[in-house]
């Protein structure tokens, strides 16, 4: 489906997240940019800052197109060198903040990284020394700078970094900025790797300020908003539709470096938040809180969740109980700059529970069968998207590439949904998750969304486990609610009333906490792992 443009284009109002800076310093001016634990700059304070980083880059033999790699957790130093590396031409390349030595090792000698940003003293972890563990063959990588935390040998300061930059004049920067043109790269985000290497997704200036400009209007984003990103900067929904977002509109961002309930709750109330996008798990486990009202919460306004499984009634305690004037759900993938389909404003709970809205302006989807024929709507089939949206390509993979793009231009997303009569997707499950229970394709998004509407149950997320006689059949991992008892004979009596037998789980097990990436998206293959699947 096909839609036509709304709003002002984002990639035609900037260019480039190198021209972005300069202009939304002139914009807001002393406005708040971001708001560190207490650190305060202002938007034209936050282009100074990343001008000094951009001299710095350039002090070092940085040239346009080569890659800068960011290894640290939500900081106003992050957004800083990553604009200063944009600035001058940079590539970014973040990376998980879990990761391990081997794992950035990967990245950064899959990318050619030449320079890499990290910190010494995050959660007790020091990224350098984990990198060095490893012994890593790193012939690219010239240069490593702590951003906080002591700099071992070897390593350089931020402030030393900078200071490499002082015989840089402006006109060089102003020179390397409007050198950069809105169709060359501007970061390399690396998929998770959960099914195999990860892949780096290639994407450019004008696709992340078309995409995320379109995705700040539609959300309802605006300047002057107080904006707890939770999401880690390495992804797409904490760096593009986090901090870039805010750049855009004039909002100030306030960094949340760990996935802390309890932060988060004294964060809305001390610093006024009015956006809090997150996972569904976020305001499922807010809402859980028996001790609730101790927090001011009554600055909150806009919550944008991402593609999941999402119970109707989330939706309404968000908006009756959390006072979210709008709640709205979205959907994107790497290959697709993060963005594929939103809700709108106005939509009803059931909408936006039920589906992840209709397709962003200038970008096309449909629902196809293993043929790749399209499928009625209301029929089930794989998600393919196509628009000025779709990635470049992997990095340095051109086999993967073609598997991931058609000749036709068309992303198979590997996802599964249905399209209605009004375009809007509702994502039953990821192709791999979906598992047969005796000739019944059984989709666990569906299965948590009636396990979910028990009332003692706080979260839930099943997957498929052998079984001799009928192949597969399904294993809940359940989240109660605090205080509340349950037992597998019960929930499995209750839903054999709630849902189709093949769809009942045939082992439930009880937790304190579902396992989670850095981003609250739950970790199925953990779990997977744990029933012998």
């Amino acid at each position: 489906m096909s839609l036509q443009e709304e709003g002002t284009r984002g990639d035609l109002e900037f260019g480039t997240i190198a021209r972005l800076v300069h202009l939304a310093a002139e914009r807001y001016g002393d406005d708040p940019a971001i708001v560190d634990h207490g650190h305060k700059v202002s938007f034209r304070q936050l282009e100074t800052e990343s001008r000094r980083v951009a001299k710095a880059l350039i002090a070092s033999g940085i040239e346009h197109g080569d890659r800068i790699s960011i290894w640290a957790p939500n900081m106003l130093e992050w957004v800083v060198v990553a604009l200063g590396a944009q600035t001058v031409g940079g590539v970014v390349v973040p990376i998980n903040t879990r990761y391990k030595g081997i794992e950035a090792e990967y990245l950064l000698h899959k990318s050619e990284a030449r320079v890499l940003f990290t910190v010494t003293g995050f959660l007790d972890t020091d990224y350098v020394a984990l990198l060095r563990e490893t012994n890593p063959d790193l012939p690219s990588l010239e240069t490593i700078v702590v951003l906080r935390g002591e700099a071992p040998e070897g390593t350089v300061g931020l402030q030393s970094f900078v200071e490499r930059g002082t015989s840089v004049s402006d006109q060089t920067v102003d020179a390397r900025r409007d050198a950069v043109k809105p169709d060359d790269l501007s970061d390399i985000l690396f998929t998770s790797g959960t099914t195999g290497k990860p892949k780096g997704g290639m994407c450019t200036h004008a696709q992340n300020l078309r995409a995320f400009h379109d995705w700040s209007d539609i959300s309802g984003l605006r300047r002057g908003d107080r904006y707890l990103v939770v999401a880690p900067f390495f992804h797409s929904f904490g760096y593009k539709a986090g901090w870039l977002a805010a750049l855009m509109m004039g909002a100030t961002v306030y960094p949340q470096p760990v996935f802390d309930v309890d932060a988060v709750l004294e964060r809305i109330a001390a610093d006024r938040i009015t956006m809090l996008p997150g996972p569904p798990a976020l305001y499922q486990s807010i809402l859980a809180r028996s001790d609730l009202e101790r927090f001011d919460l009554s600055s909150l306004r806009l919550a944008v969740m991402g593609a999941a499984s999402i119970p109707v009634e989330l939706i309404h305690k968000m908006r009756d109980v959390l006072k979210f004037d709008s709640v709205v759900t979205a959907y994107g993938l790497t290959e697709t700059t993060g963005c594929v389909s939103i809700c709108r404003q106005g939509d009803s709970a059931e909408v936006i529970a039920n589906t992840s809205g209709r397709a962003f302006p200038g970008v096309e989807t449909r629902v196809v069968d293993p043929e790749g024929n399209e499928v009625p709507r209301g029929e089930p089939g794989e998600i393919m998207v196509r628009g000025y949206n779709v990635m470049k390509g992997y990095f340095g993979e051109p086999e993967q590439t073609r598997e991931a793009i058609d000749a036709a231009g068309w992303v198979h997303t590997g996802d599964i949904g249905v399209m209605d009569d009004d375009g809007y997707l509702r994502i039953t499950d990821r192709m791999k998750d979906m598992f047969i229970v005796g000739g019944f394709n059984a989709y666990p998004a569906e299965i948590e969304n009636i396990l979910s509407t028990h009332d003692k149950i706080a979260q839930v997320a099943v997957v498929g486990m052998p079984d001799s006689r009928l192949g597969e059949v399904g294993a809940a991992f359940v989240v109660l609610k605090h205080g509340e008892q349950l037992s597998e004979d019960e929930l499995i009596a209750w839903s054999r009333n709630a849902m189709a037998n093949f769809k009942v789980p045939r082992r439930v097990e009880f937790v304190d906490a579902l396992p989670t990436n850095a981003t609250g998206k739950v970790l199925k293959f953990e779990l997977r792992k744990r029933v012998g699947a």
